[in-house]
């Protein structure tokens, strides 16, 4: 059934969820329309630290309740997710402007991780026996333990999936949350989180604040056992320098500038189409999102020519169903950037094969898909990250020069490569300086690969979400060994001087039969 924008009485049971005690609030207002859909509760330095002591407090509880018990209640947690995603979506909608059926994608994605996380936290975490310095006479066992409270900085994106990344996760390993949302996507947030206090996570185990980036988010980290941050790589550098001064530990996702590179015994029709998806869902504004595409000579104009009928023939609007393929930008700031970059480059010798201007008879912040040609490094969108519907084409002559192309970039987040042959394409990603690189796609085979790791390489971040890694990031790994009795360790010169033959002869011995 179609959606629709949330009911102001919605509106306002989730706005009181947020931890407040200010009678401040700020304006978010609807990408589709520019309308104010509601004042957002505003945080101070005093509700987080409030909001972190009663994590922490609630987290010993948590923790001791045992893996059982978490599996259970995320579990039911999935199943409300899916229940409610019709509510979640429209959510997702009102504050982001995305599609439906992208906005479908955050709900898919945030019940996928919570299911993985439910299933897997008990098997990655068991205490482990780890071969003994001295096998047999000593005995050793790694377990883990949580960090406390982790603080979870999200950007306005994505905020259902990108916080569910990181807050699953960590409450699956023991911990509590305290999160700050983006204002525009509070709501988003708000929503998914009432699925899981209503599954049975203590709703103080989780709190979220909101409020000015420098302060609220500052006081985030200040009172964190653990910081996850997803944004800008200039706000991210910032994040891990706070989190430094008291040595704690951070994952940061930053920018990109992700390249695809389109190599010459693919189909090149087929390729287009699927390009297309990988550079204009959510209009662009995806972390992973293709900005810049690498096509070899043999296929470009076939390439070229498909992708921008494709582009053009996007279905852009703002509605509260399937009908449409892309929606809106976000915020004025992005329709600022976007149309500064596209203007910059047009004014530099860009072509724009397709699109290139607002929409503002479809609403306030649309902007039509756009392809340019002829970029040049002197161009603010050809190293500069747009996070919008645009798109630079690259016609080369070889892989080699794909490939030193797509390298030549401060990020390295996400990337794709099409190609036919499948060994020949694997090759290539084998080549190319990213944390994450899709072959035959342009983001979603890794991106909703929750069982692989997931992060930036160079300017794009530090650590990793999903898989092991992804519940490895909110525990400290320790280790208890002891001795067996079997033989007691030298501990006197006359004891060194009558066992050091002994333990030499074990040593050669380990060596020989290959034991670690």
């Amino acid at each position: 059934m179609p959606g629709a924008p949330l009911e102001r009485s919605f509106i306002d049971e989730l706005d009181r969820d947020i931890h407040s005690s200010s009678a401040s609030s700020t304006a978010v207002f609807a990408p589709f329309t520019g309308e104010r859909i509601h004042d957002l509760p505003v945080s101070t330095t005093e509700d987080v630290t409030d909001a972190a002591a009663r994590a922490r407090a609630a987290q010993s509880r948590w923790y001791a309740a045992g893996f059982d018990h978490r599996r259970r209640v995320l579990l039911r947690a999935h199943d409300l997710l899916l229940e409610r995603r019709e509510l979640l979506i429209d959510a997702l909608q009102t504050e982001t402007g995305k599609t439906r059926g992208q906005a479908f994608e955050e709900v898919f994605i945030g019940a996928s991780t919570t299911r993985y996380y439910a299933v897997s936290a008990k098997s990655v975490l068991r205490p482990r026996s780890r071969r003994a310095g001295i096998p047999l006479v000593v005995r050793t066992r790694v377990g883990y333990r949580p960090k406390g409270v982790v603080g979870v900085i999200t950007p306005w994106n994505y905020p259902l999936s990108l916080s569910l990344f990181d807050v699953i996760p960590a409450l699956a390993a023991g911990n509590g949350v305290v999160q700050k949302a983006d204002n525009q996507g509070a709501l988003s947030i708000l929503a998914g989180r009432r699925a899981f206090i209503d599954a049975g996570v203590p709703a103080e185990l989780w709190a979220v604040v909101a409020g000015d980036g420098n302060e609220i988010g500052n006081a985030v980290v200040d009172a964190a056992d653990y910081v996850c941050f997803t944004g800008s790589t200039a706000t991210g550098k910032k994040v891990a320098e706070r989190a430094a001064t008291t040595l704690t530990a951070a994952s940061l996702e930053l920018g990109g500038k992700n390249p695809m590179i389109v190599l010459d015994d693919v189909d090149p029709q087929k390729a287009a189409r699927n390009a297309v998806y990988a550079c204009y869902a959510s209009l662009g504004q995806l972390c992973v999102s293709i900005e810049r595409i690498y096509v070899q000579r043999g296929i470009a104009e076939a390439f070229t020519k498909e992708f921008v009928a494709r582009t053009a023939a996007l279905v852009q609007g703002p509605a509260f169903d399937f009908t449409t393929d892309v929606g809106s930008l976000t915020l004025p700031s992005q329709l600022e950037r976007v149309q500064a970059h596209v203007a910059d480059a047009v004014a530099k010798g860009a072509t724009v094969l397709t699109g290139g201007k607002p929409r503002p008879d479809l609403g306030p912040l649309f902007f039509e898909p756009t392809v340019l040609a002829h970029v040049t490094d002197d161009m603010d969108c050809s190293r500069t990250e747009t996070f919008g519907p645009v798109v630079a084409i690259t016609v080369v002559d070889t892989a080699d020069e794909a490939i030193a192309a797509a390298n030549d970039s401060q990020f390295g987040l996400n990337a794709a490569v099409f190609g036919g042959s499948i060994r020949r394409a694997r090759r290539v990603a084998h080549l190319i300086d990213a944390g994450s690189i899709n072959i035959n796609e342009g983001y979603r085979a890794t991106f909703s690969s929750v069982d692989a790791p997931m992060g930036g390489m160079k300017q794009s971040g530090i650590g990793r979400r999903n898989g092991r890694e992804g519940i490895l990031r909110f525990v400290d790994a320790r280790t208890v060994a002891g001795a067996t009795g079997l033989m007691t360790l030298p501990r006197t010169g006359a004891e060194f001087a009558k066992l050091s033959g002994l333990m030499i002869v074990l040593l050669i011995a380990l060596k020989a039969i290959r034991r670690r």
